[in-house]
């Protein structure tokens, strides 16, 4: 199965966000199911290295690394990545920057689509 999982909201303050991200490094981990994440919007912000989050309290970057490590993609509106001046280099290592045209193709190849 081909899953991919669309996330627009914000890094922080959303459990929207938070628990788009569970899932996804939950569905990375299972048999047969082929993950792609892509992140736009506000989305992207979660993409970002070295997160400096209080202690006790989450890390999306590292939850991120749960899907990539397990065969999963994370792709990042590059057009959203410019209007909030983050650059490739700032990403997680395994997230790379994406276009409208590779989340279309992903979308018309996904067997199941799930927007947060």
């Amino acid at each position: 199965m081909k899953t991919l999982i669309i996330i627009n909201g914000s890094a922080y303050g959303l459990d929207s966000t938070y628990n788009a991200i569970r899932l996804a490094a939950s569905m990375a981990k299972r048999e047969g199911v082929d993950t792609t994440v892509f992140l736009m919007g506000d989305g992207v912000t979660a993409a970002m290295a070295g997160q400096k989050t209080p202690d006790g309290y989450y890390k999306l970057d590292r939850m991120l690394g749960t899907v990539t490590r397990n065969g999963g993609e994370i792709l990042c509106c590059g057009t959203c990545m410019d209007a909030r001046g983050i650059t490739p280099e700032m990403l997680v290592e395994g997230a790379r920057r994406s276009t409208m045209e590779e989340l279309t193709d992903n979308t018309l190849a996904a067997d199941k689509v799930l927007v947060f």
